[in-house]
């Protein structure tokens, strides 16, 4: 069972760092349906580019956090406060995220795929606390 806790927290890892970085680069592919979302939301308080680059380096650290099973909670609700702001799409931006109804596009698909991020932070997370508790 540790060896799969280890490659869920390593496959966490690699998706938020790998995505994180290529948002704080410059080159992500969802650069500009973050570019839209920060536009209607954000954009009176930040420049676009640093807010880029500063929510690629967030996700870099959440990726990070997973490797750290001390840092278990704090990386739990990390990802869950991120994957708050990556359903934001599906009700701001409809046009975006959704076809029709129940027809998710591409980007959609792409912010629909994170509930098995969430799966498996969930997992981990739960199993972090029962070994903390000696169960």
């Amino acid at each position: 069972m540790k060896q799969i806790i280890w490659f869920s927290r390593v496959s966490i890892f690699v998706v938020y760092f790998w995505f994180g970085i290529l948002k704080a680069l410059g080159v992500s592919p969802a650069e500009s349906l973050v570019h839209q979302l920060f536009n209607i939301t954000l954009s009176p308080l930040s420049s676009f580019p640093f807010f880029l680059i500063s929510f690629g380096l967030f996700e870099c650290l959440i990726g990070i956090l997973w490797l750290i099973p001390k840092l278990t909670n704090i990386a739990y609700y990390a990802l869950i406060f991120h994957f708050i702001l990556i359903l934001t799409p599906t009700i701001a931006l409809p046009e975006v995220a959704w076809s029709s109804l129940f027809t998710p596009t591409f980007v959609g698909q792409y912010i629909i795929k994170n509930l098995l991020l969430l799966s498996c932070a969930m997992l981990v997370a739960r199993s972090y606390r029962l070994e903390k508790d000696g169960i």
